[in-house]
């Protein structure tokens, strides 16, 4: 989440989003969704509704998005579900925003791998360009926040930008990232260490290397 705070209920916010509902191209994909699970396993749809809602609330802010009360009762009128059940869901996982964010919701990794490969200069790069920990920054672009691990410790540091990782990270590596976004440009997403392609070990192959361009079979050799 963006931030710890409590969640927010105010006439306000149920002014703007009392009347949430599906566009047309949404409420298409909710059935598609819904049509998985078998009658009466409807709470299954939790997750995949949550987060459709949430890109909708995105799209219409020109934000990550976020889960309003309003909108989280809505997938709960949907579902069929006590909006306490949808409210456990949307409060466990990490991926929902239960407050507003950024155009750009920045998640940086400052778990054990991460701070050992350098998370500090990415969370100093983050600081220099404006950006504070569970705030938005005035111009509205970006959110940060600082999350426990997401499983990419091979590429270590690294963070998660919406729905794209940037790994192999460094300060200055970090600032062309936030600058490229904030120019309305889209960085080159994964690895930013030049000839490394997804996690291999830098300098190519130490094991396996007969199977870079081709299969081969080393049972023979074993």
């Amino acid at each position: 989440m963006a931030d710890a705070n409590a969640i927010e209920d105010t006439p306000e916010l149920r002014a703007r989003w009392g009347g949430f509902a599906w566009t047309a191209e949404n409420a298409e994909k909710a059935k598609t969704i819904r049509a998985r699970y078998p009658a009466g396993r409807q709470m299954s749809c939790t997750i995949p509704y949550l987060d459709l809602a949430q890109r909708q609330v995105g799209a219409e802010t020109d934000t990550q998005g976020w889960l309003p009360v309003p909108v989280i009762e809505f997938v709960a009128r949907e579902l069929d579900l006590a909006v306490i059940r949808v409210l456990e869901v949307a409060t466990f996982y990490t991926m929902f925003n239960l407050h507003p964010v950024g155009k750009y919701h920045v998640q940086v990794c400052g778990t054990t791998p991460c701070w050992l490969r350098g998370s500090d200069d990415v969370f100093s790069a983050c600081k220099n360009r404006g950006l504070a920990k569970g705030k938005t920054t005035p111009d509205g672009l970006f959110t940060l926040t600082e999350v426990e691990c997401m499983g990419n410790c091979a590429s270590a540091p690294m963070v998660q930008i919406n729905d794209d990782n940037y790994e192999d990270l460094d300060y200055d590596r970090t600032v062309a990232i936030l600058d490229a976004l904030a120019q309305g440009q889209q960085p080159k997403t994964g690895t930013q260490e030049p000839g490394r392609h997804t996690v291999e070990p830098l300098g190519g192959p130490t094991t396996l290397k007969a199977m870079v361009d081709a299969n081969h079979d080393y049972r023979g050799e074993w």
